[in-house]
Formats: C-alpha cells, structure tokens, sequence
C-alpha cells in the first residue's frame, strides 16, 4: 500500500520514466496545474493543525489541513529562523529552493510558498503521494527494478546537482520521497542556501564525497544551460526577499564550481557521455 506524506493536488501513477517529458519528475498534468495549487496553497483556509515532533521533526512543522470549496488537502508548514543543533535554518530556504526548482524546469520539488499561520510568516508546502522514503527502502533492502534503473540513476545525479547549486547540507534519506515508479521528490531545504567559505569554495557532491564517489555524471543539456545562465539578477527576480545578496552570491559561487566540475567530467568521459 502506498504511503502518504501529506495529501496533495498530486495524484502520482504508475508510468515509465520515458512519457516524461525530459528529465522532470513530476507529471506533465501535474506540472500544468501546478499554479492552480500555488493558488491553493495560498487562499485555502486552516480547518486544522497539529505540530510534529519527535526526533525526526528538529524544525517542529506543523501539519495543516486546508480547505477552500469544498477541496480539502493537506500541508507542512514551517517558520523555523534559528539554529536548533547548532544548525542555521530558515523557512525562507524552502520558498527559495522551491523557486530554483521552478527555474530549472527540474520539477521535483513540490509546490512551497508562503503562508501566514498562528499570526506568523512561515513557508507551506503541499505534500506529495510516495511510496516510501528513502530511508526504508535502505533499511528493508528492496532493489530497483531494472526497467526503472536508468532513471533513478539520472534522478539522482539531478538531485546532486541541485543540491551542489543551492548548497543543501541535510539531504538525508529521509527527505527523499519515491514513488512506486521509482520518481524522486525531494523535501525539506531550510539547511540550504549555505555562505561559508566550505559552501562556496567546494561541491558536496564530488568524487571526493564523505560516503564514497558522487559525481553529477549524466545533467539533462537544458538543465545544466539553465545553471549557466544564472546571474544575480535572474535570481533576485526570483527569489525576491527570501534570499539576502550574501546568500545569491554564494550561489554563484557554487555556479561556478558546477560549471567547472561539469567541465572536467567532459573531458574525462566525453560531451556526449555527460549531457543528454
């Protein structure tokens, strides 16, 4: 039976990787509607709440259920501005992650914006069906099965790129959500968007990483274009206030280091063997 993280407007089916157009994790029907639940998310009313705790819950979200004619959905809702275990978090790195999402045509993470609750600003992100997390996948074992193996691979050298780009220190296997047809919806990023200088001077995800090699060896062509193309201006326009100048600069310092990477993988492997 599959789980279910938070009710969304996201209904995911079984289907193979290749009707998805490109390298986009979320259906197309789900992508063209994704504004009708931005909509959503923003004017549905609070009908009820529960704040989450527990060991896995370091941020204390609360769980909301939204409703507004008659749709009811459910809600995680967060304002975290402070560093529980010694870790900087923001809810404003959920809003801005998701808008890099967006920018990159990567489609993987779902819809996260602003919300007011309990008086206070906070960012609202609508939940997604999966099958499993990550984490229980490792723990029970279960393999992928070969016809979904090529596209998990590319998923997951997707997720490291974005993740070197907005320097997201807390992926851990608990924030990846996989569906029965082996997609990867990724969550929780208020760990994002670091300025030090271990941010901005090197990759997370190398060959050099902690748990072994993890290299960004295939990136769709488009989205790796996408990343060039960033400069302070495009990312402002995006992110609005959510970020400070320190942070979108860090950015494209992390920019740079992909760029570079991405280069070295192509002159070890070949254009052809890293960009589709």
């Amino acid at each position: 039976m599959r789980k279910v993280l938070v009710v969304s407007g996201f209904s995911f089916v079984l289907f193979s990787l290749t009707v998805l157009p490109s390298f986009c994790q979320f259906l197309p029907e789900e992508i063209a509607e994704r504004q009708k639940w931005e909509d959503f998310l923003i004017s549905a009313n609070v009908v009820k709440s529960e704040q989450m705790v527990g060991p896995e819950s370091v941020t204390s979200p609360w769980h909301l259920t939204v409703e507004q004619g008659g749709i009811t959905k459910d809600a995680y809702w967060k304002d975290v501005e402070r560093r529980p275990k010694g870790y900087i978090e923001s809810w404003r790195f959920e809003i801005a992650a998701y808008q890099f999402d967006k920018y990159l045509g990567l489609n993987m993470v779902p819809p996260t914006l602003e919300k007011r609750f309990r008086e206070n600003r906070g960012s609202c992100m609508l939940g997604a069906t999966y099958w499993k997390k990550l984490k229980k996948i490792k723990e029970e074992k279960i393999k992928v099965p070969p016809r979904f193996v090529f596209g998990y691979n590319r998923a997951l050298f997707l997720h490291r790129a974005f993740d070197n780009l907005i320097g997201n220190e807390d992926r851990h296997q608990n924030n990846y959500l996989i569906t029965e047809d082996w997609r990867v919806i990724l969550i929780d990023h208020s760990r994002s968007f670091r300025t030090g200088g271990k941010w901005t001077k090197e990759l997370i995800y190398t060959e050099k990483h902690k748990e072994g090699p993890m290299v960004m060896r295939e990136l769709p062509r488009a989205f790796y274009e996408k990343i060039k193309s960033l400069n302070y201006d495009i990312i402002k326009g995006f992110v609005e206030d959510y970020l400070s100048d320190e942070e979108i600069n860090a950015v494209l310092a992390r920019k740079e280091l992909i760029i570079k990477e991405i280069e070295k993988l192509v002159q070890q492997n070949g254009e052809d063997k890293v960009l589709y």
